[in-house]
């Protein structure tokens, strides 16, 4: 780090969530300035460069690993790009924050792990449901068994339906690895395996809808029996006929149950049921950017070495599950784990 203190960022990918997220982020917050910004298209790189006050432009992704006053660098390029970039940004000496998934595949996942265990550097990946308020708040609920033994969650996140005109890399199997569940369900799954600390898994059950004009699934639905006898259920979608998008968990347990989106917890006391939700403080900002804001700012804790976090070895269950999930719905019968 530069002798001002200040974290040194360079961005690769300039998409909806680069400039949606992590760079209006970015810019509000003190000690951080993200010095480089790296696309294939340099125009579109150059032109969001000016309008967030950023010094240094690149088309290749080369050029920011080389340059040795960076300390980190954030991954929001399509995600067959994921692993090989942040392999190399590790193996540069920088930090990294990667846009969810890790990789396409477990083998992906554990490759990249391996490269950040070498290089002795921070890893993480944005799965920022983790980073919700109120996930947060759930989560010592589950931890320290006062629920009881949880047996179900239920959990999905749903967009609105979009009409494709062009087709993207999204829409793409070798671009994206999968479409609604790799986009949106692994985000989900993620946190529901999260809220239960990654249980095992005895087999699965998966069902995708295939999408019109794309080479994905536009919608899915997934169902793991896990060893201890609980199950979850994620359903995930880029095709909700309605006003908004939907994203919610319930979770079921032996002495309560609970919910986010909204946030609400119950238990079984003596004489009935107490509710004991936590107030969370109310402000402006919704929790999808409040989440990416908490795990933006533990990131910069971490390369400033005031947190650790661990490596994200969870990534490859998660995605070996995903694998799964995909293979079950291809041939049409339960997987074991």
């Amino acid at each position: 780090m530069s002798g001002d203190d200040v974290v040194r960022i360079g961005l690769l990918g300039t998409g909806a969530i680069a400039q949606v997220v992590h760079l209006p982020i970015l810019s509000q917050m003190a000690g951080v300035r993200v010095d480089a910004v790296c696309d294939a298209d340099r125009a579109k790189a150059a032109a969001i460069a000016s309008r967030f006050g950023i010094s240094r432009v690149y088309r290749r992704d080369e050029e920011v690993f080389a340059a040795d006053d960076l300390d980190a660098v954030i991954v929001c390029t399509p995600s067959h790009m994921h692993e090989e970039q942040a392999i190399a940004a590790l193996e540069s000496g920088k930090h990294v924050l990667v846009e969810k998934p890790l990789a396409l595949d477990a083998d992906g996942a554990a490759r990249v792990i391996a490269a950040a265990e070498r290089a002795g550097r921070t890893l993480m990946v944005a799965m920022n449901t983790r980073y919700r308020p109120d996930a947060l708040a759930l989560k010592p609920f589950v931890q320290g068994g006062e629920l009881g033994d949880v047996f179900l969650v239920k959990s999905a996140w749903m967009n609105r339906k979009v009409r494709v005109v062009r087709p993207t890399w999204r829409h793409r199997r070798a671009t994206a690895g999968g479409g609604a569940l790799m986009d949106l369900g692994v985000q989900v799954l993620d946190l529901c395996l999260w809220l239960l600390d990654y249980p095992p898994v005895a087999r699965l059950v998966a069902h995708t809808h295939p999408g019109e004009g794309m080479e994905v699934e536009d919608s899915a639905v997934l169902l793991l029996q896990l060893r201890d006898g609980g199950s979850i259920s994620v359903a995930a979608s880029w095709s909700l006929v309605a006003e908004r998008d939907r994203h919610y968990l319930r979770l079921l347990a032996t002495r309560g149950s609970a919910s986010l989106a909204p946030l609400a917890v119950y238990k079984e006391v003596e004489h009935g049921l107490l509710d004991v939700t936590p107030q969370l403080a109310h402000g402006n900002e919704n929790l999808y950017t409040a989440s990416y804001r908490r795990q933006l700012k533990y990131f910069i804790e971490c390369v400033r070495g005031a947190a650790l976090v661990d490596l994200p070895r969870e990534q490859i269950e998660l995605m070996r599950l995903i694998a799964l999930a995909y293979r079950s719905a291809e041939e049409g019968r339960e997987i074991e784990a």
